[in-house]
C-alpha cells in the first residue's frame, strides 16, 4: 500500500512548496559549484586516515591536526574518514556535523559538500548527518578522548595558528562515561555542579576539578581529555593539577589558583544534572521503505517489517530502513539513477521533517556494496558479493555448518589470536576435561567412560584446562538440557560461580544451549559428542524404551563431529548429512548423496559410540523395507544436494552494556580497541556466532549479577531475530582467552599493569617532581573572566576564530618564555597581573644543556639537535640530559621524523612497544 507523507500544514509533501530539494539549494549556492571549486576535491588525500574541513563563507576550508575535536558550535564541518580493509582495499566513512548555533545557508553548504565529496570519491562512502550532541558511536571513535564544543564561530575569519598558544582561559563542563563530552561555559562558579567534571584551561596549565558526586570513570576519561589538550595544543607544554570537590582542602594552592580565577563561592553549588540520555536502547521495531518522487510528491511505500532479508533491496531503487525514529538509514541501489542517488540524503532529512522526528536524528546514507556493520546486522542474513548463502534445512535443531577445515597449531593459534578468534579455537582441544552432572541440585562426577555423552534432561558442567605462555587457562562450559527444569538450570549457574571461585576466578564461563554447541566444545570431545533428546545419564535411572532411535551425525573430523538425536521419523531426514538408526535389533549407518567421505568415515567411527550392535550401511535410495518400518514409513525430506556453508561472517561489534531504569540500555563503541574496555566496564561484544560478556574487575555488582539476563535481552530484541539461543561467554578482566582478544587489534595483555587507572595517573600528575605547586599572586581586584569567543583580537584555536582571553604573566625557568601579548585595546584595557609559577614540564631538561646546540621551536621551549643525542652513550650526551627519556627533548617536527609517529600518540603506546621504536630510532 502506498502512502504519501504529508507536511504539518496537511499538504503533500512537495518538491515545488515544502521540501527543500537539494536542486534549489544548489541553484542558490551556484557559486560552489563552479569548476574552480573542484580544486577542494583535488586537494582530498584518499590515503588511510581524518581528515577535516570546516565551511567558511560557504567554502571548504582544511582544519589542521591539532585542532582535531575541537567544533565551534556557529559552525558545520565535514569529516572524512578513510580505512584499510584487513587483506585489501579501503572504506571511507563522510560526515557532516551541524553546530547548534549553525546557519541554515552552512547547514545546506556542508550537505552539498558531502554529496559532491562523496561522488569525487566514486559513491562509496558512507554518508553520516551529525548534529551537537547526538554523534554516532562511529563519528565519537575518531575522538577517542572526547569533544570539544567551543562557543562561536568562523564568523570573524578562519585563521591557521600555532598550536603552543598560552594566552587562553576557559571553564570546560565535561560529560560522559563511554562517549566524552566538553563544552565550553561561563567562567564561574555558577556554571558548576556537584556531579560532573571541569576543566579550568589557563594555557600554561590546566585544573582539573572532580565533582563529589563523579565516578572513577569520568575522572580517568577527563585526565585523558586534558592530556590530549596538553598534547595536541600546547605541544606537551602545559601542566596539569587535580582537585577533588570532596576534598578542596588537600589541595590548597590549586584551590587558591581556582579561587581567584573563578570568583569566591557565594553559597552551595548546584545538584549534579543527570546525563539526558546516556546510552541508547536497543530498537527491534525496524521498517523497509521504498521512497521515491511522483508528480513532485515524495511517497513513501512500506516493503518489509523486521527480521529484513537481503533480497527485499533491488538495486535499480534506493530505501529507507527506519528504526522507528532511533536512526534512519538510505540504501542506495548501484542501478538507482544519478538524480536518485544524489538526492538520497536530503529525502532522508525531508522524511524525518514528515515523520515529526526530532532534528537530531542520526541519518546514513550507503551505497549498495558499502554498507556498514550496524546496517548488516539489521537483516537476517547478509551474503557480500563473492560469497555463497548457504542453504537452510528442514530440520535445524543440532545444526553444524560445512566449515572450511583448518589444521590447527596450537602455537600457531596462541601466536595469532585473530585466527583463534575466526575459528572459535582457543588451542587445538588437547586440554584436560573434568565434567558433572548437576544431581539433586549439586555437582556429581560423571565417570569418564561416558564423557560426550549429554542427555537433554540433565545439566552439565565442563571444565577444560589448557597452557597458554607457560599458564594454566581455564574454561568452565554449562551445558543445558532442553528438558532440564528451571531448578536444575539455576543449581547449574551457582554451582559453576562456586567452581570458579575455586579456581580465584580464572575460569572463562560459557553457556550452552542443547543443540547450540560451540566448536570448541565439539572439538575436546573428540568426536565422541552425542546429545540425547531426553532421559538422564543419572546412573541406575532406567530411560523409558521410545523404539527406534534417530541420530543425525555432522562433521568431517574429531574436532567437528556430533551425533544428535532427532525424531525418528522419515521426514528428519537430509541428503547432505549421514545417520544412524538405531533399533533393537540392527543398527543402519544411512549415507545421503550429498555427504562426502569424510563424513562417512566420521559417521561409522560414531556408530561405535552409540551402539555395539552389527552395522549395516544403507545408501540413500537403497533402503530395506524395514529401514522405512522403523521410521513409520516413507516422507518426503531435505533432498537438494547443494551443500550447507556457513552463515557469512558479520564484522563484531562492541557495546557497553547497563540496565537502568528497567530497560536494557547499551552504547556501542564504533572502531573499537582495547583501550575501550575500562575496569567499571560490562562489555557485549558480539561476533553473531557467539555472544562475550566482559566484565571489568571493578564493574558495578549488579551489572554484572544482570549480565547473563541483558546477554539474552540482546539476543532476543535484536532486529535481525536472532537465535535466542546462541553461546555466550562470560569473560574476565585479564583472563582473555584467544578467542575474545583475537577479535581486538594489538591486544596487550599487560595494559591492565602499567599504570593506567585513574589512582595511578592521579598519582604522577600529583609527584612534586613531575608537578610543581602552582601559586597566584593576588595582588589584582580585578580578573577578566570572558569566556573564550567572545571577541574578536588575540587567541586563535585550531580551526576557528579569534578571541580575547585576559593576558597572564608566566614566571618559571628559562624554559618557560612569556607569550606574546595581544595588542588589542580591549585586551589591554583587560589586563591582570595575575602571576604562575610552574617549574619546567618534565619534557624539558631543568636546565639548558652546556656545549650544544639549541634550537628553539616557536619561541615556547628549547630543544635540542637531534645530532647530540641519537646514537650516544650517556657520557657523551650534553649535561642534564636524562639517557632513558631523550625524545622528550627533540622538537615536534624531530620527534615525528625519527620515531614516526606524534608525541601523544606514542605516549599512548604500551612500554615495551615505546621502548622498541626508541631502539630503532637510537634513542635508547
Amino acid at each position: 500500500m502506498e502512502s504519501r507523507v504529508e507536511a504539518k500544514n496537511g499538504k503533500p509533501w512537495s518538491k515545488e512548496t515544502a521540501r527543500p530539494s537539494l536542486r534549489r539549494t544548489q541553484h542558490k549556492f551556484s557559486r560552489m559549484m563552479s569548476d574552480d571549486n573542484q580544486d577542494t576535491f583535488r586537494n582530498v588525500s584518499q590515503k588511510p586516515g581524518l581528515q577535516i574541513w570546516t565551511i567558511n563563507n560557504m567554502q571548504m576550508v582544511a582544519v589542521p591536526a591539532q585542532g582535531f575535536g575541537n567544533f565551534f558550535e556557529g559552525d558545520c564541518y565535514i569529516v572524512l574518514y578513510i580505512s584499510q580493509n584487513k587483506g585489501s582495499g579501503q572504506s571511507a566513512d563522510v560526515h557532516y556535523w551541524i553546530g547548534n548555533s549553525s546557519s541554515q545557508d552552512e547547514q545546506g553548504a556542508a550537505a552539498i559538500y558531502v554529496t559532491q565529496l562523496d561522488e569525487h570519491l566514486g559513491g562509496s562512502p558512507v554518508q553520516h548527518r551529525e548534529v551537537q550532541g547526538n554523534e554516532s558511536p562511529r563519528f565519537r571513535s575518531y575522538f577517542k578522548n572526547g569533544l570539544i564544543y567551543k562557543k562561536g564561530g568562523v564568523a570573524s575569519g578562519f585563521h591557521h595558528v600555532d598550536t603552543n598558544v598560552y594566552n587562553i582561559l576557559r571553564l570546560l563542563h565535561v560529560k560522559g562515561r563511554k562517549h566524552v563530552t566538553a563544552t565550553e561555559v561561563e567562567v564561574s562558579w555558577n556554571s558548576v555542579n556537584n556531579g560532573d567534571i571541569f576543566l579550568l584551561d589557563m594555557g600554561k596549565a590546566i585544573v582539573q576539578w572532580n565533582g563529589p558526586q563523579s565516578n572513577r570513570r569520568e575522572k580517568l576519561k577527563a585526565v585523558l581529555l586534558a592530556q590530549d589538550i596538553r598534547d595536541r595544543e600546547r605541544g606537551g607544554r602545559a601542566q596539569i593539577g587535580l582537585v577533588e570537590g570532596g576534598d578542596e582542602k588537600d589541595s590548597p594552592e590549586l584551590m587558591k589558583v581556582m579561587m581567584a580565577v573563578l570568583g569566591q563561592r557565594t553559597g552551595p553549588l548546584k545538584a549534579a544534572i543527570p546525563d539526558d540520555k546516556p546510552d541508547q536502547v536497543q530498537n527491534t521495531s525496524v521498517r523497509l521503505y521504498h521512497v521515491f518522487e511522483n508528480n513532485g510528491n515524495l511517497v513513501v511505500q512500506e516493503v518489509a517489517t523486521q527480521p529484513l532479508t537481503q533480497d527485499l533491496l533491488q538495486s535499480s531503487d534506493c530505501y529507507i530502513v527506519d528504526q522507528r525514529g532511533s536512526s534512519v538509514m538510505v540504501w542506495k541501489g548501484k542501478q538507482a539513477s544519478k538524480e536518485e542517488r544524489q538526492e538520497a540524503l536530503n529525502r532522508a532529512v525531508g522524511y524525518i521533517k514528515a515523520k515529526n522526528y526530532p532534528p537530531s536524528t542520526s541519518v546514513k546514507v550507503m551505497t549498495e556494496g558499502g554498507e556498514s556493520a550496524m546496517f548488516k546486522h539489521l537483516f537476517k542474513s547478509w551474503t557480500d558479493k563473492g560469497q555463497t548463502q548457504g542453504l537452510g534445512t528442514t530440520y535445524s535443531m543440532g545444526k553444524i555448518a560445512k566449515v572450511e577445515q583448518v589444521k590447527f597449531d596450537v602455537m600457531e593459534l596462541h601466536a595469532r589470536p585473530e585466527l583463534a578468534a575466526q575459528q572459535r579455537m582457543v588451542d587445538d582441544a588437547s586440554g584436560d576435561v573434568k565434567v558433572w552432572r548437576i544431581e539433586n541440585l549439586e555437582v556429581a562426577e560423571v565417570n569418564p567412560n561416558t564423557y560426550g555423552q549429554f542427555y537433554g534432561g540433565d545439566c552439565y558442567l565442563v571444565l577444560y584446562t589448557y597452557q597458554m605462555s607457560n599458564q594454566r587457562q581455564y574454561i568452565l562450559y554449562m551445558w543445558q538440557g532442553r528438558h532440564a527444569t528451571k531448578d536444575e538450570i539455576t543449581a547449574c549457574a551457582y554451582q559453576a560461580v562456586n567452581i570458579d571461585n575455586k579456581y580465584n576466578g580464572a575460569p572463562v564461563q560459557v553457556r550452552v544451549v542443547m543443540g547450540k554447541e560451540p566448536r570448541h566444545f565439539l572439538a575436546i570431545f573428540k568426536g565422541k559428542l552425542v546429545i540425547f533428546e531426553g532421559g538422564t545419564g543419572r546412573p541406575g535411572v532406567v530411560n523409558p524404551d521410545g523404539g527406534a532411535r534417530l541420530f543425525q551425525v555432522r562433521g568431517t573430523n574429531e574436532l567437528n563431529t556430533k551425533a544428535t538425536e532427532v525424531l525418528a521419523r522419515a521426514s528428519f531426514l537430509n541428503t547432505n548429512d549421514v545417520f544412524l538408526l538405531k533399533t533393537d535389533h540392527i543398527c543402519y549407518l544411512w549415507y545421503g548423496k550429498g555427504c562426502s567421505g569424510d563424513e562417512r568415515v566420521m559417521g561409522r567411527a560414531m556408530s561405535d559410540v552409540l551402539s555395539k550392535q552389527d552395522k549395516q550401511v544403507v545408501m540413500e535410495g537403497q533402503e530395506p523395507a524395514e529401514f522405512w518400518v522403523a521410521l513409520g514409513g516413507k516422507a518426503p525430506y531435505a533432498s537438494d544436494k547443494r551443500l550447507q556453508r556457513e552463515e557469512p561472517p558479520h564484522s563484531p561489534r562492541l557495546f557497553e552494556c547497563s540496565n537502568q531504569i528497567g530497560n536494557f540500555r547499551m552504547t556501542e563503541v564504533d572502531d573499537y580497541a582495547q583501550s575501550d574496555l575500562d575496569e567499571e566496564d560490562v562489555m557485549l561484544l558480539d561476533t553473531w556466532e557467539e555472544i562475550f560478556l566482559w566484565v571489568g574487575n571493578s564493574a558495578n555488582q549488579y551489572e554484572t549479577k544482570e549480565a547473563w539476563n541483558s546477554a539474552q535481552e540482546y539476543l532476543r530484541t535484536h532486529p535481525a531475530g536472532r537465535d535466542p539461543d546462541a553461546p555466550i561467554v562470560f569473560v574476565k578482566q585479564g583472563y582473555e582467552p584467544p578467542t575474545f582478544t583475537g577479535w581486538f587489534n594489538a591486544w596487550d595483555p599487560h595494559k591492565w599493569s602499567g599504570g593506567n587507572s585513574y589512582e595511578e595517573m592521579k598519582k604522577k600528575l600529583s609527584d612534586p617532581a613531575s608537578l610543581s605547586q602552582i601559586t597566584v599572586d593576588l595582588n589584582s581586584s580585578h580578573l577578566n573572566k570572558s569566556p573564550v569567543g567572545v571577541s574578536g583580537g588575540g587567541y586563535r584555536a585550531p580551526g576557528g576564530p579569534t578571541s580575547s582571553p585576559p593576558v597572564y604573566r608566566f614566571h618559571g625557568g628559562d624554559l618557560s618564555p612569556r607569550p606574546s601579548t595581544p595588542t588589542s585595546p580591549s585586551t589591554q584595557r583587560a589586563q591582570t597581573s595575575v602571576s604562575m609559577t610552574l617549574s619546567p614540564s618534565p619534557s624539558f631538561s631543568p636546565s639548558s644543556p652546556g656545549g650544544g646546540t639549541v634550537s628553539s621551536a616557536g619561541g615556547s621551549g628549547m630543544y635540542l639537535d637531534p645530532e647530540l643525542i641519537v646514537n650516544k652513550s650517556p657520557s657523551e650526551l650534553p649535561q642534564g640530559v636524562d639517557p632513558g627519556q631523550r625524545e622528550d627533548y627533540l622538537s615536534d617536527v624531530a620527534f615525528e621524523s625519527l620515531l614516526g609517529t606524534t608525541r601523544s600518540d606514542f605516549k599512548r603506546l604500551p612500554k615495551w612497544r615505546q621502548s622498541d621504536m626508541k631502539k630503532k630510532a637510537g634513542l635508547f
